[in-house]
């Protein structure tokens, strides 16, 4: 039985579904699930599947009117619709498929309040627009603080790589600089934008088009922006129709090194 958010605010709508979202994902884990085959490697599982139905539930029941656009149902609704979801049911599939539990539940609403949930650590980071925080189990929230500290950047490794040449994230790790002040780590998931926020990795990187309007991405920008975090194309550029990409750094200084990184190796950005 979906749990009624419909008195909820929007924070609590998102929070609800991601948290619906990752209860499957979890429960289903370990499971020997058949891959349903999306193309260039790309694929989904039952529990993709099963997860956005979830989100979907709690959404519909509380927002019957908004529209959702889900990573695996597509759109729902007028696709111009002032109030638009944006639902990953499960961001690093792979990951998941070969038992890997790196991985996140991501429901957005555009350009509104954000949830990104980790089933297996029972966390959900959240936004209401305005400020960032992150609640464990009943624990009281707390806000959600950058920190460059940990000198962590997760990148992107994934295809496509649409500005290559002239941008290629695996170029960035044999950068000298790079190695000199920063440790890779490649999680394959967007659960590390979650980090950048809470101070657990000081920077993200990955190439790509405009991803503002992502179902993968949409719920991280939120919350790192929600939070104070640098967030930027990968030349430096605001993100959006014309941006390419995504950077979300910490702070300014992470966010200048690795601008200073990548315009030496490729030229992708302008002075």
């Amino acid at each position: 039985m979906v749990t009624s958010y419909a008195g909820s605010d929007d924070a609590a709508v998102a929070i609800g579904g991601a948290r619906a979202g990752a209860d499957v994902v979890r429960a289903m884990y370990g499971r020997r699930l058949d891959r349903i085959d999306k193309g260039a490697g790309d694929f989904a599982t039952a529990a993709d599947v099963e997860a956005e139905k979830a989100i979907l539930g709690i959404i519909r029941a509380a927002r019957p009117d908004d529209a959702v656009l889900g990573e695996e149902g597509g759109q729902q609704g007028a696709a111009g619709a002032v109030r638009q979801w944006l639902v990953d049911p499960l961001c690093g599939t792979l990951n998941y498929a070969v038992g890997n539990m790196l991985v996140a539940v991501n429901v957005a609403l555009r350009d509104g309040a954000a949830a990104v949930a980790d089933p297996f650590s029972g966390e959900v980071f959240f936004t209401d627009g305005e400020t960032a925080r992150v609640r464990h189990d009943g624990a009281d929230d707390a806000l959600l603080t950058p920190s460059s500290a940990t000198r962590l950047v997760d990148v992107n490794l994934d295809p496509p790589f649409p500005s290559a040449p002239g941008f290629r994230a695996v170029d960035l790790l044999a950068h000298p600089a790079f190695v000199e002040r920063f440790r890779p780590r490649v999680v394959s998931t967007t659960l590390a934008l979650a980090w950048v926020a809470a101070g657990r990795r000081a920077a993200y990187v990955t190439d790509g088009g405009d991803l503002s309007g992502s179902v993968h991405f949409a719920a991280g920008i939120a919350l790192c922006r929600a939070a104070g975090c640098v967030v930027t194309g990968i030349d430096g550029g605001p993100i959006g129709e014309a941006g390419r990409g995504l950077v979300v750094a910490a702070d300014d200084e992470t966010h200048g090194l690795l601008m200073s990184m990548t315009r030496s190796r490729s030229g992708v950005a302008g002075g």
